[in-house]
């Protein structure tokens, strides 16, 4: 199985009330841009979405490296994969665009999602089921 393929992408403008006093995107859009890219991903393994079962996703850890800064105007285009599956665990990369630096990247991420059992609040193992629908997921990238 390949993983990695880089399925999703979503585009987003940047909002003027996104810049800081210092005249950039302040670092926590960056992960909200991040979360679009996932949830974006999950709605291709979970259509009704997975708060309609007892067993969902958590976003167990998020790494972000910013390469460079972002202004008003500008698009961003995030694009998102599963990089590996474990026992209960998949980790996902991101990687951020920016149109108006030339569609560079301005920043990379990593991130761990856990699948929890939301009445036991522990984690279970990864179903065949959404193993295979990741698959076909990266299989589109």
């Amino acid at each position: 199985m390949a993983l990695g393929n880089w399925p999703i992408s979503v585009e987003l403008p940047v909002q003027w009330g996104e810049m800081d006093h210092f005249g950039h995107v302040n670092n926590t859009v960056f992960l909200r841009w991040f979360e679009s890219a996932r949830i974006a991903y999950f709605q291709h393994l979970w259509s009704e979405g997975p708060s309609s079962e007892a067993v969902g996703p958590i976003l167990a850890r998020m790494e972000i490296d910013y390469r460079l800064p972002l202004q008003y105007p500008d698009t961003v285009r995030c694009e998102a994969t599963v990089t590996n599956l474990g026992n209960s665990s998949f980790r996902m990369a991101y990687r951020l665009f920016s149109e108006a630096r030339g569609d560079v990247i301005v920043a990379e991420g990593d991130s761990v999602v856990v699948m929890v059992d939301y009445r036991s609040g522990k984690s279970v193992t990864l179903t065949q089921k959404l193993r295979t629908a990741i698959e076909a997921v990266e299989a589109d990238g």
